[in-house]
């Protein structure tokens, strides 16, 4: 029997026809007039995806190159930050801060939960020599919202610190606006909400951030942001750019806006909300105290490998993750970022009941699609 692969990880996600169709174009170089007209409609379309007037500058590389960069180039040796660390890709901020030599303050949360407030201030009065907070804002190993604001009053409490934000899968699943959020620097990825393949970073920093740049004392050469920020408002980059993938961002950024940034920000919110309320319906338990509209992390059900469940659910046509380090084989993460509607989630709810049901486990088929049903039928 024919079977379809549907792709529902947290990244890669599926790619509409318009950037499929831009990636198969042809190559053109990147040193030519064509290139840079095209980029500076890329520049000006993430200025109103974000809400601003200052420089968002890309890198050709995935969204860990635009974490380091933030390191790089806005601290020093032995700058001490706060890293909220809730799950692997907080253990990278940790990981990049000491490795670029940072004096960091490791506040381990356990994974699927949130940062406490009164610790944070904590640790801020303790510590108001802070030069950052560093933070994911929706945490996509356990599928985890952070509170941003918050965070940001905190640093703003204090005399020189910046909110660095991890915002790879937040930035086009909520609406972001780094100036009226307070965020210092932040930084995105293309294989999330943007619906393109691996390979760019994006990054927004603010004037605040900005005074830092001279002062940095770390070595960089590729994520030189000076550098980059130069050449982009020129049209161009420093180094051989990531060219199909600028002009398919060119294609995925005028969907964006087409579609309007709060009204994109109301899809993902009902089509977490119907994956969320369909999961507990079925009988499973959700793994974030504060979920993310960017993915659902669900327990697997007590004697049900997730390992086995994930590879079932590709024998019926669905690809999902599972769950990294002390969470593999317990969990499955089920992406609604980007390229889905509610027709994605309804399929995607009856492929995990048949796989449940097919796994042994005591399940009413349709009991999840039918709550799905309810949520989009009450929202659209």
């Amino acid at each position: 029997m024919l079977v379809k692969e549907r792709l529902f990880t947290p990244g890669p996600v599926p790619l509409p026809p318009q950037v499929i169709k831009a990636l198969g174009q042809q190559i053109i170089h990147h040193r030519t007039p064509e290139f840079t007209k095209i980029f500076f409609q890329v520049r000006e379309k993430l200025q109103k995806l974000l809400q601003t007037d200052r420089d968002v500058i890309l890198f050709s590389s995935s969204g860990t190159g635009g974490m380091e960069a933030s390191i790089l180039n806005f601290f020093s040796t032995g700058d001490k930050v706060l890293v909220i660390n809730a799950g692997k890709f907080g253990q990278r901020w940790r990981d990049l801060g000491k490795t670029f030599g940072l004096n960091v303050i490791d506040y381990q949360i356990p994974w699927g939960e949130t940062y406490d407030r009164e610790k944070v201030e904590s640790i801020a009065k303790e510590n108001p020599d802070l030069k950052g907070i560093l933070v994911q804002q929706s945490e996509t190993s356990t599928t985890t919202y952070h509170d941003i604001n918050f965070l940001s009053k905190v640093a703003s409490s204090l005399d020189d610190c910046l909110l660095v934000v991890d915002g790879i899968t937040s930035v086009g699943v909520y609406e972001v606006y780094p100036e009226k959020d307070g965020i210092d620097i932040l930084v995105s990825g293309s294989q999330k909400a943007f619906m393109l393949p691996p390979g760019l970073s994006i990054l927004y920093y603010s004037e605040k951030a900005e005074r830092r740049l001279p002062k940095s004392n770390i070595p960089k050469y590729y994520f030189d942001v000076e550098k980059e920020t130069k050449k982009q408002r020129e049209g161009q980059t420093a180094y051989t750019p990531a060219i199909s993938l600028i002009i398919a961002l060119n294609e995925s950024l005028s969907m964006m806006l087409d579609e309007g940034i709060p009204q994109l920000a109301k899809r993902h919110s009902i089509l977490a909300e119907a994956t969320r309320e369909a999961v507990k319906e079925i009988g499973l338990q959700l793994l974030s105290k504060s979920p993310s509209n960017s993915a659902t992390g669900v327990y697997t059900p007590e004697g049900i490998d997730g390992n086995q469940l994930r590879k079932t659910l590709l024998d019926l046509g669905f690809r999902v993750a599972g769950g990294q380090d002390h969470l593999k084989g317990k969990i499955l993460r089920l992406a609604h970022m980007g390229y889905f509607d509610f027709n994605d989630i309804t399929q995607l709810i009856a492929g995990l009941e048949m796989a449940l049901y097919k796994s042994g486990f005591n399940i009413e088929l349709g009991k999840g699609v039918a709550k799905a049903q309810q949520v989009f039928v009450k929202n659209i």
